[in-house]
Order: structure tokens, then C-alpha cells, then sequence
């Protein structure tokens, strides 16, 4: 492809999000009417059809803040910040960072989570599949302390944490028909394992600690430490209900000791 070519095709992609832009040289009416009406048609639909993609991604945010004020939002996104994919399932990736810079959405301050969480959904529910584990390895059961400390986990390509400091968790559960509004206290933060389970995302608030723990876990750090981390934030951590739940949800793939650890 030339460079005249790559040009002339950045400056159409460029006049489509740009409400101000001027129609692009080259572009013709069949009747040599003026383009300027057709492109702004064509241009509209771009927008409406990118609003559309965030509208399914995100329906609790626009339950949240109301349909006028999401698609205004969203318009305003998708100017910003176009799809870099064909893939529209996952176009909103930057929308959760979006709505923490825009002023508008400053007065509901748990929804940047809120979309955060919605995402996280959408991307676990399409990551690759690879075979979880049902069960603790048996040979685990009678390992040293030792052992057991240095072990780390390897975990399923869907397995997502989502940590806020807002109960957006349960906000999002009761805007699906599992909860009451009225009983979630919105200040409480919760931390949330994403996770796909066969062919469903399921979402998980974890137990006091349990997000320490986890988020420790998949930055690669053995579950000795994983667990200390956990404590010195919640004394109360539980350390088998916390395994139990990854196992419980099929969010690990393999237990096992590094090579130089094992050595």
C-alpha cells in the first residue's frame, strides 16, 4: 500500500469521529450532489453503532447514569478513543479510565468500577480455554510446611481481580436480579474474582484478605507469601476458604514448585 494511500485512508478515518472535519478529497455523491449530508449520515451511523458496542458492554453503567448521559459519554469516547480492533465484543477496554477523567461522572464515584467490573466480564468470558483444575493435587495434602510455602499457581486464562473500594460487586449483582439495592452499603469495598466457569462468567466476592491474596498470587508470588501478604492486611484471612474458592471456580490451572525452588 503506498503512502498517498495510507494517508488518504487516515485522514477518512479521522473525518469520521471529527464532527468539524471537512468531507475527505475524493469523496463523490453518485449524482455529484453535494457529500457533505451523506457523509455526516454515514459519519452519525459510525458513532451510533460504536455507542451500540458500549451499550452491551457496559449496561449497568447505563442503568447507572441513564440512557441520554451514557450515549452522550460514550459518543464522546468513541471520538476520543476508536476501536484499534474489528472485534467490537471487546471495544472498551479504556472506558473505565475514560469515565475517571470526565468530569460529568465525577457525582457516582464507584462507576469507573463499576465499568471496570463490566469489562473484566466481557474479557473473561472471551480469553482463551485451557483445562482448570477440580481438586488439590492429593500429593499436596501431606507436604512439608516448607513445600507448601514456596508453591505457586498458575491461573486460567479467564480468571480476572477486580479490587475497589466501592461495593460495585454487589451493585452489579442487584441490578441483575441477585440482590437488594437497598441493602448494599455502597462505601463497603469488595474484592471480586472473575472467572469463567464451563461456558459462564461467574463473579465471586472474596472474604476479607481474599484479594490480597489473589492479586499476590498472579503477580507470581509463592502462597507462603501470598498468605502473609493477606494477614497483615485482614488477621481474620482464611487461608483454606480462599483456596477452596479458586478451586471452587476453576480459576487455577497448575500447583507446582519453580525448578529453583524445588531444588
Amino acid at each position: 500500500m503506498s503512502q498517498r494511500t495510507q494517508a488518504a485512508q487516515r485522514d477518512f478515518a479521522r473525518a469520521l469521529l471529527d464532527s468539524e472535519a471537512p468531507v475527505p478529497l475524493g469523496i463523490q455523491a453518485w449524482n455529484n450532489s453535494d457529500p457533505s449530508r451523506r457523509f455526516a449520515v454515514y459519519r452519525n451511523n459510525v458513532v451510533v453503532s460504536l455507542v451500540d458496542a458500549l451499550a452491551e458492554t457496559f449496561p449497568v453503567v447505563q442503568e447507572l447514569v441513564g440512557i441520554e448521559f451514557f450515549r452522550a459519554a460514550a459518543a464522546l469516547f468513541a471520538r476520543q478513543l476508536p476501536p484499534s480492533s474489528p472485534i467490537l465484543a471487546l471495544y472498551g477496554r479504556d472506558f473505565a479510565s475514560f469515565i475517571e477523567t470526565f468530569e460529568p461522572a465525577w457525582s457516582v464515584p464507584y462507576l469507573a468500577d463499576v465499568a471496570r467490573l463490566e469489562f473484566t466480564r466481557v474479557a473473561a468470558y472471551h480469553a482463551a480455554d485451557a483445562t482448570p483444575l477440580t481438586a488439590l493435587d492429593q500429593e499436596l495434602v501431606g507436604a512439608s510446611g516448607a513445600t507448601l510455602s514456596a508453591l505457586r499457581f498458575n491461573f486460567h486464562p479467564s480468571a480476572r481481580l477486580v479490587r475497589s473500594k466501592f461495593a460495585v460487586a454487589s451493585l452489579w449483582a442487584a441490578h441483575n436480579g441477585t440482590g437488594l439495592l437497598e441493602s448494599i452499603d455502597i462505601d463497603t469495598p469488595e474484592d471480586t474474582l472473575v472467572c469463567r466457569v464451563d461456558l459462564e462468567v461467574e463473579l465471586v466476592r472474596l472474604a476479607p484478605g481474599g484479594g490480597e491474596f489473589v492479586e499476590a498470587l498472579m503477580s507470581g508470588h509463592p502462597l507462603g507469601a501470598a498468605a502473609e501478604y493477606a494477614l497483615e492486611s485482614h488477621n481474620d484471612f482464611n487461608l483454606s476458604l480462599a483456596l477452596s474458592t479458586l478451586v471452587r471456580q476453576q480459576a487455577v490451572t497448575l500447583i507446582q514448585l519453580s525448578r529453583q525452588e524445588a531444588t
